[in-house]
């Protein structure tokens, strides 16, 4: 069974349904890694490797020995408690050895764990579990955590009391960081939480937040294609901290909003996608992104773009970063109308 978005989300917080065996694949190794943690952890608890009920498995060893996988699923645990046999970095030479694993599945076996990079739709591994019996594929994109895993990840940690101010701070956040470094960020949260019956304010996250938090320009131009001028400000305050030029920050933006015209000016948008190789939830992003504005806005948001590119290079340049930050703001505010 293929399971994405909030399915896929509501799944790994609560895998009950699943016995045989689960997939996650994506590009991101980062990312797939974390949710296989909170996979293994709802599965078999937080003791599970101290208890000896994870098995850990290399995909490029089951060439050499395909049974393996089947016989460490039948192996009985010293201590009981659901088994897990976690398989890192399978590949399609895989699929052999864990289609005879799963295909012996009985019950009262370990549940199988595997993970993969990106795999097309064509990926033999990838329709294996698409198609077992009691199996689940999950693709893990390059797309920011939403709220309701926000929420999971924070009640993980012990914060139950965050009101709507701070929570919108935090989805914010996970905007402009990778998955690690907002699991950091929550983690030093709780700690600084320890012991604090009141709520989570925004003042608290202030507190433990870096001076400066990675951020790149796609960001920037991806806050303003979606209107939200208080991210696309604060987006290109970090870039500037970071050191990034104007000029750079004018390019990186117009390429972002090139792709948009291009979506928006090709009927579905299907072909740009697949030349660009664009898949999943960022596919519908970038695909709500233009249809927000819309093939006549993105054109003149480029000609903005363009112009303030021109300026900056000038023999009298206007200050930088507030001729970006203005003409950013434009056009979020362009899309509203």
């Amino acid at each position: 069974m293929k399971l994405a978005g909030a399915q896929a989300a509501a799944f790994l917080a609560r895998p009950d349904g699943c016995r045989a065996g689960v997939l996650l694949y994506g590009a991101d190794a980062m990312r797939v890694a974390l949710k296989r943690q909170a996979l293994v952890r709802a599965l078999a608890g937080p003791r599970a490797a101290a208890e000896l009920r994870l098995t850990r498995m290399a995909g490029a060893d089951l060439r050499r020995a395909p049974a393996a996988v089947r016989d460490a699923l039948k192996a009985i645990g010293f201590f009981p408690g659901r088994r897990v046999v976690l398989i890192e970095e399978a590949g399609d030479g895989a699929t052999d050895a864990l289609a005879a694993a799963l295909g012996d599945w009985a019950e009262g076996d370990a549940t199988l764990v595997c993970t993969a990079g990106r795999l097309t739709p064509r990926s033999r591994l990838r329709k294996l579990f698409e198609s077992a019996p009691d199996a689940v594929a999950i693709g893990i994109y390059d797309d920011p955590p939403g709220r309701d895993e926000i929420i999971q990840a924070l009640k993980t940690a012990g914060l139950a009391q965050v009101p709507p101010a701070a929570m919108q701070a935090l989805v914010s956040l996970a905007r402009s960081v990778d998955p690690g470094t907002l699991a950091q960020i929550i983690e030093k949260l709780a700690l600084y939480k320890l012991g604090a019956p009141d709520p989570v304010t925004e003042q608290d996250l202030a507190a433990i937040l870096p001076e400066t938090i990675p951020a790149d320009v796609t960001q920037a131009a991806e806050a303003a294609a979606e209107g939200r001028t208080a991210d696309t400000i604060t987006a290109l305050a970090r870039l500037a901290g970071q050191g990034v030029t104007p000029v750079a920050l004018c390019m990186g933006a117009a390429r972002h909003f090139k792709l948009l015209y291009a979506i928006a000016a090709a009927p579905g948008g299907a072909a740009v996608f697949a030349r660009h190789r664009i898949f999943g939830p960022r596919r519908d992003r970038l695909a709500r992104q233009a249809r927000r504005l819309g093939p006549g806005r993105l054109a003149r948001a480029l000609t903005m773009l363009m112009d303030t590119d021109l300026a900056l290079r000038s023999p009298r340049p206007p200050p930088g970063r507030a001729a970006v930050e203005r003409t950013l703001v434009r056009i979020a505010l362009a899309g509203r109308g």
